[in-house]
């Protein structure tokens, strides 16, 4: 497994869109056009590739005083359980530090947030819905 940036439009954002759509927009059924590549041309694309496929990716999206969030975490559901979630924040976390950022947020969902809690995530707040579904927002300090 190779995990690596990609860039905004190139033939991998493409297989990103479509491993978010299957793995993580279907089976919650939210539509594909919740995908708005245009609003995500300044973000930070993140991708594990097994042989040149997508089995799982992230963005990271720049926000104000050195704060980023981790949005869209998908990992191929044949895959899920194989550390490659795990791995990719890891690679999600040491490209924001890279670029100079000190706190990571992102908005689990609620089945999820066991896992992010083993990679060092508080959570920080009350319980919302976002697309129709529990989420929690959680943190860690990039330190």
């Amino acid at each position: 497994m190779i995990i690596k940036t990609i860039q905004h439009n190139s033939k991998e954002y493409e297989q990103m869109i479509q491993l978010r759509c299957k793995d993580l927009l279907e089976p919650i059924g939210v539509p594909p056009q919740y995908i708005r590549p245009e609003k995500e041309k300044d973000d930070f694309f993140i991708a594990a590739l097994e042989e040149n496929h997508m089995i799982g990716c992230c963005i990271l999206t720049p926000k104000q005083n050195g704060v980023i969030q981790l949005r869209q975490m998908a990992v191929q559901s044949h895959l899920r359980g194989k550390n490659i979630g795990t791995a990719i924040i890891r690679f999600a976390e040491q490209t924001a530090r890279q670029k100079g950022f000190t706190l990571l947020l992102l908005h689990a969902r609620n089945p999820v947030i066991g896992f992010y809690q083993k990679c060092g995530y508080q959570i920080n707040g009350n319980e919302f819905f976002e697309v129709g579904i529990g989420h929690h927002k959680m943190q860690k300090m990039l330190l």
